[in-house]
């Protein structure tokens, strides 16, 4: 099963995607936490309060610097077990859709799914399951607010802007 998969159709810039990358991106989605029931698809913001706490300990007592070998270590155990996504919002926008573009296609093994391009932003695209690559890959298609988690749209081949 192939990693890379293309942007392409009524774009100015075609991209070329590696899936594979993606565990190392900034941009990645844990969707353990982002489809959790408290959260409901939506972005956390920190609390007010606790940042507050920590600046005015940071002032009375001097920064701490933190311990990073531990961090390492629990972002490494993350990527081993952890489920992630990414939204294609910052890859379609260096694609740059032409004005005349509509709609977002979906190019599957078992055919294609469009949707319209302004939805197309906030999908978010499944890479990994549990630390693992996806069987039926190389991503799932999720609808942000999770309405298709169950059932995700698979196989997908390519991005087409039409």
């Amino acid at each position: 099963m192939s990693m890379i998969m293309m942007i392409k159709g009524k774009v100015k810039f075609p991209i070329t995607l590696d899936v594979g990358s993606w565990i190392f991106d900034d941009r990645r989605i844990d969707l353990d936490i982002y489809f959790s029931n408290d959260n409901n698809g939506e972005e956390t913001e920190v609390e007010q309060p606790h940042v507050s706490k920590h600046w005015d300990r940071t002032v009375k007592e001097g920064a701490i610097l933190p311990n990073s070998q531990p961090k390492r270590q629990s972002e490494r155990m993350k990527m081993k077990i952890g489920t992630f996504g990414i939204k294609l919002e910052p890859f379609l926008k260096n694609a740059e859709p032409n004005e005349d573009a509509k709609t977002l296609v979906f190019e599957t093994n078992s055919g294609e799914i469009s949707v319209p391009l302004h939805d197309g932003y906030n999908i978010i695209a499944q890479y990994s399951l549990k630390g693992k690559r996806l069987e039926d890959g190389p991503v799932h298609i999720l609808y942000p607010d999770g309405s298709n988690l169950e059932e995700p749209i698979k196989n997908v081949k390519a991005f087409r802007v039409d």
